[in-house]
């Protein structure tokens, strides 16, 4: 069996996190890597909401780093969400650095491929399939400040990356799912 990379898309709010769950509807054999970090209450209750929508069976791994260290032997994997993954990386790498030079944002690119690379290939070796979870910055309006400006750069050259890495591409829009490849 060949392994299946899935990246799905969308704005915020979208419903692709509930699409890319529905892609294992009645699977129990599923691993959940969550890359939120719990820093507020406000994100506490919305990762506590997110868990309790999900199949309980399902096993959560947390983390940003080394995430190919959840894969198992289990057959199917989310990342949800590649995002925030890719914001919590940089900065862990910028800090609250107010200009990002070059050389940096380059950093971030890289060690955020680095993980996804290592990734697909821990999945691609026990022969299971991942479904990546990412939000489309490309379509709103160009951030007013460097540092977020830098930020979707980053993610917009992350997502092209990943993309051609999937064998499929979704982008969800008001709840619809819309294949892409």
């Amino acid at each position: 069996m060949l392994s299946k990379i899935i990246l799905v898309t969308g704005g915020a709010r979208s419903g692709k996190s509930a699409f890319a769950e529905s892609l294992y509807s009645g699977n129990k054999q599923v691993v959940y890597i969550a890359t939120s970090k719990v820093d507020d209450g406000e994100m506490k209750e919305r990762v506590e909401l997110h868990k309790k929508s999900r199949p309980s069976e399902w096993v959560t791994y947390e983390g940003n780093y080394d995430i190919y260290k959840a894969v198992t032997d289990a057959e199917n994997y989310i990342l949800d969400c590649l995002t925030v993954m890719s914001s919590n990386i940089m900065f862990d790498i910028t800090g609250n650095l107010e200009k990002i030079p070059q050389n940096m944002q380059s950093e971030v690119e890289n060690a955020v491929m680095k993980e996804i690379k290592n990734l697909i290939k821990k999945v691609e070796d026990v022969q299971g399939n991942l479904v990546i979870v990412t939000n489309e910055v490309g379509s709103s309006i160009v951030p007013e400040n460097h540092v977020a400006r830098v930020y979707r750069d980053i993610i917009g050259k992350i997502n092209q990356k990943v993309a051609r890495l999937s064998s499929e591409v979704y982008l969800v829009t008001c709840g619809i799912p819309i294949k892409v490849k």
